[in-house]
């Protein structure tokens, strides 16, 4: 499957209207069709290089299988929002630590079988090790950031 954004190109700087000290608006995406079988989509963005250890920015389960994407500062059609590393529901966008090197913000979208249910204490690795396992595909789009 492939992700993409209208917003920055793979492996390029997130604008700051999509961090979280600038808007903390969610960066529009958009997806290619999902294989056939596919019953939900998934959604993910975490950031690997964070001092703490991988952290969570956006969790949407539930996503409807026929849409193509999401607009900038929406929710995915049919998404249920699940709590970031913030602790907040829903997107929360790159705050890396000041003086840090550029974090990457690594989004994949999911393609599953049937919808997941996941605790609202999820850890971005856990999600991504039930998503990985469950998917039938998936695609990356991943963006960078720095103060």
């Amino acid at each position: 499957m492939e992700l993409r954004s209208t917003a920055f190109d793979d492996r390029a700087p997130v604008p700051e209207r999509h961090a979280r000290g600038g808007g903390n608006v969610s960066p529009p995406l958009d997806w290619s069709r999902p294989p056939p079988g596919t019953r939900a989509l998934a959604l993910l963005c975490e950031d690997p290089d964070a001092p703490g250890g991988t952290f969570l920015h956006w969790l949407v389960t539930d996503i409807d299988p026929t849409s193509a994407g999401t607009a900038a500062g929406e929710l995915p059609d049919g998404g249920s929002a699940h709590p970031n590393g913030f602790g907040d529901r829903g997107w929360d966008g790159p705050q890396p630590p000041p003086g840090d090197p550029a974090h990457r913000y690594e989004f994949r979208l999911y393609a599953l079988p049937a919808d997941v249910t996941l605790p609202d204490d999820v850890s971005a690795a856990e999600a991504r090790r039930v998503l990985d396992a469950r998917g039938l595909a998936s695609g990356t789009l991943t963006g960078t950031y720095q103060r």
